[in-house]
C-alpha cells in the first residue's frame, strides 16, 4: 500500500474522495427529501445534509489541502503510506457512522476519530517543525473538530441549536480569508511576472491586516450573538475590507488563465458571503439568511475548493498548471450552481425547480473533477 502513488500525498485520496462524496450526497439528499426516505443514523435528513457537507465533504478537502501544504510550510516529510491510509479509513468510518449508527453516543466518537486525528497530526507537524506562523491553522482545525462534536450534541437536544454550524462556518470563513490571502497574491504575482507585467499585487499591508481583524471580529460576534446589530455591522465592514483587499491583488489581469482567475472569484464569493451575512441580520426581508449562508458555502467554499483542488492536483503531480476546457467548465458549473442556490430563496414561485437545477449543476462540477482529475490523482507523478 505504501508504494502506491495514491498514498504518497494527502491531496491524492482526499481530493478524490471529497469530490466523489460531494457528487453523491447532494443528489441523494434531494432524492431523500422528495421521497421521504429516512436515514438510520443520529441525524434527521436536513441536519444530516448539513453535517455531511461540512464534516464529510469539506473535511476531506481540508485534509487534502493541509496534509499537502504543511510539509511545504515545515520542510518535513508528508504524511503518506499506511498512516495516510489509516486517516482515510477514519474518514470513511465517520461517514458510515453518520448514516447508519442510530445510537448517538456511539456515532459521535466514531465520527470524531477523523477530525481529531487530523488536528493532532497538524499540531505535531507545526510544533515539531517549529512553524509557529501556522499555529492559527492548527487551532482552527481544532475548533472545526469541536464544531463537529457539538453538532452531534445539538442533534440530541443537548446543545444550543445553530451554534455548532455557525462555529464550523466561522472556522471555514477564517481559513479561506487567511490562506486565500497567502496563496492568491503569491500565485498572481508569479504569473504576472512571467507575463512581463509591471503591475503586480500589492504586498501585505495595513488594509490586509484590517480585513483579517474585522473578519475575525465579525465572525466571532456572529457565532456568539448571531442577531446582534453590532455583529451585523462588523460583518458588513469585514466584507467591504475583504473586497478592498481583493482589489489590491489585481485579479482582473489574470482573466486569460482561468485556473488563476477562479481563485480571485472564490475570494469575491467569500467577501460577498461575509457582507451578506451582515445584511441578512439587518434586512432579512431583502437578504434571506439562506441566501447569505449559501453564498459562503455553495459559492465561496465550492469555488475555492475546486480552484485549489485543480491547481494542487496538477502542480504536485508535475503537470503544467493551466486550465484546459474541462477544467474551465468545472469552474463555470460550480459558480453557476452556487448562483442559482443563492437566488433560490428570492424566487419563491420557482424555488423547488431552482434548487434542483442548482444541485444538479453544482454536483456536476465535482463529478467532472473526479472524472478529469481522478486518473491524475491515481497515477505516478509526471517524469517519475
Amino acid at each position: 500500500m505504501g508504494g502506491a502513488p495514491v498514498w504518497s500525498y494527502g491531496f491524492r485520496p482526499f481530493f478524490l474522495l471529497g469530490a466523489l462524496y460531494a457528487a453523491l450526497i447532494v443528489p441523494f439528499w434531494v432524492w431523500a427529501h422528495a421521497s421521504g426516505y429516512v436515514l438510520h443514523g443520529p441525524f434527521s435528513g436536513s441536519v444530516w445534509h448539513a453535517h455531511e457537507m461540512l464534516f464529510g465533504f469539506l473535511s476531506a478537502v481540508i485534509a487534502g489541502f493541509v496534509l499537502t501544504a504543511v510539509p511545504n510550510w515545515t520542510g518535513r516529510l508528508p504524511l503518506s503510506g499506511t498512516r495516510l491510509a489509516v486517516l482515510v479509513l477514519l474518514w470513511l468510518i465517520g461517514r458510515i457512522a453518520c448514516a447508519t449508527v442510530a445510537a448517538p453516543w456511539v456515532a459521535l466518537p466514531l465520527d470524531m476519530l477523523f477530525p481529531v486525528s487530523l488536528a493532532l497530526a497538524i499540531w505535531r507537524e507545526v510544533l515539531v517543525g517549529r512553524n509557529l506562523r501556522n499555529i492559527p491553522v492548527a487551532a482552527l482545525l481544532s475548533f472545526f473538530a469541536l464544531a463537529g462534536a457539538l453538532h452531534h450534541l445539538e442533534a440530541n437536544g443537548i446543545f444550543e441549536p445553530g451554534l455548532p454550524v455557525r462555529l464550523a462556518l466561522g472556522v471555514i470563513t477564517l481559513l479561506m480569508a487567511l490562506i486565500g490571502g497567502r496563496i492568491i497574491p503569491s500565485f498572481t504575482r508569479n504569473w504576472l511576472v512571467k507575463q512581463g507585467s509591471r503591475t503586480l499585487p500589492a504586498p501585505f499591508g495595513f488594509l490586509d491586516g484590517l480585513a483579517l481583524a474585522t473578519t475575525l471580529s465579525g465572525v466571532l460576534a456572529w457565532i456568539i450573538v448571531p442577531q446582534a446589530v453590532w455583529a451585523a455591522a462588523l460583518l458588513l465592514i469585514a466584507g467591504t475590507f475583504l473586497i478592498g483587499r481583493l482589489l489590491r491583488w489585481k485579479g482582473w489581469l489574470s482573466w486569460r488563465e482561468p485556473i488563476l482567475a477562479v481563485l480571485h472569484l472564490g475570494y469575491l464569493w467569500l467577501a460577498a458571503g461575509v457582507a451578506m451575512l451582515g445584511a441578512s441580520i439587518l434586512w432579512p426581508g431583502l437578504v434571506p439568511a439562506d441566501a447569505a449562508i449559501h453564498t459562503l458555502t455553495a459559492g465561496a467554499v465550492g469555488t475555492m475548493t475546486l480552484s485549489v483542488m485543480t491547481r494542487a492536483s496538477l502542480g504536485h503531480t508535475g503537470r503544467l498548471i493551466a486550465s484546459d476546457r474541462i477544467t474551465t467548465l468545472i469552474y463555470a458549473a460550480v459558480s453557476l450552481g452556487a448562483l442559482l442556490r443563492v437566488l433560490a430563496p428570492m424566487l419563491p414561485d420557482a424555488y423547488g425547480a431552482v434548487i434542483i437545477a442548482s444541485g444538479s449543476v453544482w454536483t456536476f462540477a465535482f463529478l467532472l473533477f473526479a472524472i478529469r482529475y481522478g486518473p491524475i490523482l491515481w497515477r505516478p507523478r509526471e517524469g517519475a
